[in-house]
């Protein structure tokens, strides 16, 4: 896509996304002098109150801090997105779409009540979905598109769980005063499933080892969707919930090992897969999972440099990694490839995009004066302070940072400043919409590094605080911290990153070598999802054999066994039963039900069977009159004669019962037998204890009152479910068009 032609970008699809996220974001940044005084915000509209269910919303460092990256990162993304999509036919749609997601975002970095986190969780999984997805006519983007849906929904599937866990231990589904029980879940004997639930939905959203696969997949977005998704928002919905789960449930070995496994190895494989990359975006792609592994990492601790490195850093990477994406949407806008080795000395045509790319690239790589260094250097102060296995944890930070400084130099020197190949000839600096973006992105990186005080007041000490309390307080953000252990291994670091940065091609050729032959995530989930494909259609063929009756057969012999086997296991004996002076009346009932229902067994034809059943019907409303329930009875008449009557109009057209139909009625009266006694037994044994009566002292109480109706079944029917009568209607409705347009559907002629 050329953007370099005259297209007008100034439409109100590309305008009004920027003024809703820019109103956002002025909103948010009022608040930022409260939090940092160390006060909350909270906001609560009751939704079902006897679910526990609440629209409430919780505003401290930790959310306000995202919310300000969402709401700023995606003004300047909607604003590059202008321009960068300006004449495209779905514009307004992407618009929808980008909107949308933001919205979801904000929604679940505020959500105080987890059922409410749940659905905002869910919104943003559909609309970077359909971001993702945003190319639906190419194969590569609805793959993409469908594998991060089904990756991430699973997740959510178990976060559901574990939020429910959660609710019925703590007795609330409010997540500031969850955190406010100290030991409430870790002391819960429901601990590590609720803990395995919620690591479930964390690691499948911000594609942690081993579900890590889908989001190099997602590149297949338009550049200002992988901005925004892989910088400040969806793959930081699983950091986020870890960070606000921290309180509750950190300070167990569980906890600590298993986020500083999943995240050291996550962040080390990223950083060579990175190395191995051509495309400039798929490597941003895992630089992302690098940080993503560092962020899980440090929150598996307590300390106070761990948590307040995960802060900064959480800021660092959303800014550098922004401005990076945007970068290479631009070169790859105004020469048409993002392939690092066809990109060379394109600095003299576009200053501005270079100066950008450079300033957010020595962020990326932790190079004074820049945040990055900041960040990095805390991150070593974080490792160092681990008490369980702090060389393990800084080695992995050492490899993973010296890989990033490689990195920084493919994506930013190389492209802009090297002269080891030929310049793309015609090339010239972006549209300002689009460089409004890296610029101010990355100078926040340059501001910031120079000026930390500024953002540790305002964002980064609050955010520590919402993450572990004033147990151990914020460590100060510091350019200069004086000659000490993390100096060295950030002095490591650069000496190590520049070897392999020189190094870059026989390293990378060392790993498209290796790589290459090994089993890969991506083959083993086409892999999966054959499997799935073709299990589901030899078990439609073995079920769906198109026989209504084998139909009826497998549900009412799969209830029987479910019923049969619960009342062999949860209970014992058959509760006794008095019998009642049976009259003659009850007697002939009787023999007429079991005269119907024994003609239906044996007869071979259809109109005879469809009577015998309703004689049964015809018994049974005579048992409701007995009973004094005239109202059933006549209800039962009514429906049992016109079942009847319409029956035997079709089956004069239906062929006559074959024998191998014939031949399975033994079987089917069995299970017509078993299905009755195991009934009967339910019956027997919720009659011989106490009837709670509480639903029906409800309605005899509140029929009249609150429904105006005497009949207590009708103001039942009419008043209290009046959803379900609704839906019974609609069905009984919907059953009678389908049946119309059966018997007036003609067969066509078999043509020759």
């Amino acid at each position: 896509m050329d953007t370099s032609t005259p297209t007008r970008w100034i439409t109100p699809a590309g305008l009004i996304p920027v003024a809703i996220a820019g109103s956002l974001f002025v909103w948010f940044a009022q608040m930022i002098p409260v939090i940092a005084a160390g006060d909350t915000l909270r906001f609560l509209w009751e939704w079902v109150p006897s679910l526990g269910v609440n629209f409430s919303f919780y505003i401290d460092g930790l959310s306000l801090t995202f919310a300000l990256l969402i709401t700023g990162i995606g003004a300047l993304v909607m604003l590059y997105s202008a321009r960068y999509l300006a004449g495209h036919v779905h514009q307004a749609r992407f618009s929808l779409f980008l909107t949308s997601f933001m919205l979801s975002m904000i929604g679940l970095v505020l959500s105080d009540n987890l059922l409410i986190l749940f659905v905002f969780w869910e919104l943003t999984t559909i609309t970077s979905y359909l971001l993702i997805g945003f190319n639906h006519d190419t194969l590569k983007a609805r793959r993409s598109a469908l594998q991060a849906l089904m990756m991430t929904g699973v997740g959510g599937l178990a976060l559901l769980a574990g939020i429910i866990l959660i609710g019925t231990t703590a007795g609330t589904f409010e997540m500031s005063q969850i955190n406010q029980m100290p030991g409430v879940l870790t002391q819960s004997v429901m601990y590590l499933p609720i803990l395995m639930l919620v690591l479930a939905g964390a690691f499948t959203k911000s594609a942690q080892m081993p579900f890590h696969f889908w989001l190099p997949n997602a590149m297949a977005a338009p550049t200002p969707v992988s901005a925004y998704l892989h910088s400040a928002t969806m793959v930081k919905a699983g950091i986020y919930l870890l960070a606000r789960t921290h309180p509750s449930l950190s300070g167990t070995d569980v906890w600590l090992w298993t986020l500083t496994i999943a995240g050291a190895v996550t962040m080390v494989f990223a950083s060579i897969m990175a190395l191995r990359q051509t495309d400039l975006k798929l490597a941003l792609a895992y630089t992302t999972l690098m940080a993503l592994g560092a962020l899980t990492l440090l929150l598996g601790n307590e300390s106070g440099y761990t948590i307040t490195a995960a802060a900064t850093f959480l800021i660092v990477h959303s800014l550098y990694k922004a401005a990076l994406f945007l970068v290479v949407g631009i070169m790859d806008a105004q020469t048409g490839t993002r392939d690092a080795d066809k990109l060379f000395g394109m600095g003299k045509a576009m200053p501005i995009t270079a100066i950008a790319a450079g300033i957010a690239a020595l962020s990326m790589a932790g190079f004074p004066p820049f945040l990055g260094f900041i960040g990095k250097e805390l991150k070593y102060a974080g490792a160092i302070a681990v008490a369980s296995e702090p060389i393990i944890v800084a080695g992995a930070f050492l490899i993973a940072s010296a890989l990033m400084v490689a990195i920084a130099g493919i994506v930013s020197f190389r492209p802009f400043w090297s002269k080891s190949g030929t310049p793309i000839a015609g090339v010239k600096e972006a549209p300002w919409p689009m460089l409004v973006g890296p610029v101010v992105l990355a100078s926040m990186g340059a501001f910031f590094g120079i000026f930390p005080d500024v953002l540790a007041n305002s964002l980064v000490n609050p955010t520590v605080a919402a993450i572990i309390g004033n147990a151990e307080p914020a460590k100060e953000l510091k350019l200069w911290a004086g000659v000490n252990l993390p100096l060295f291994l950030s002095i490591a670091t650069f000496m190590l990153g520049f070897t392999l940065y020189y190094y870059k091609i026989q390293i990378r050729t060392a790993l498209i070598r290796m790589t290459t032959a090994a089993p890969s995530f991506d083959n083993g989930w086409d892999t999966l999802m054959a499997g799935i494909a073709s299990g589901s259609k030899a078990l439609t063929r073995m079920i769906q054999t198109g026989v209504l009756r084998q139909y009826m057969f497998v549900t009412f012999a799969t209830a029987l066994v479910a019923m049969g086997a619960t009342l062999f296991i949860r209970t014992t004996g058959i509760p006794s039963v008095g019998w009642p002076d049976i009259e003659l009346w009850d007697w002939l009932v009787f023999l007429l039900v079991l005269l119907g229902a024994g003609l239906t067994v044996v007869t071979n034809s259809r109109i005879t069977a469809i009577a015998g059943l309703g004689v049964v019907g015809i018994g049974m409303a005579m048992i409701f009159i007995l009973f004094s329930a005239p109202d059933v009875a006549i209800t039962q008449l009514l429906v049992e004669t016109l079942v009847v009557v319409l029956f035997a109009a079709a089956a004069l057209k239906l062929p006559e019962l074959d024998k191998e139909r014939l031949g399975a009625r033994p079987l089917d009266a069995l299970i017509a037998l078993g299905f009755g006694v195991v009934t009967t037994i339910i019956v027997m044994k919720v009659t011989a204890g106490p009837i709670d009566r509480e639903l029906t002292t409800f309605f005899e109480t509140a029929s009249w009152p609150e429904a105006f109706g005497q009949n207590i079944v009708n103001v039942i029917l009419v008043d209290f479910r009046a959803l379900d009568t609704f839906g019974e209607i609609a069905v009984v409705l919907i059953a009678a068009i389908s049946i119309f347009a059966l018997l007036k559907s003609k067969p066509e002629e078999d043509k020759p």
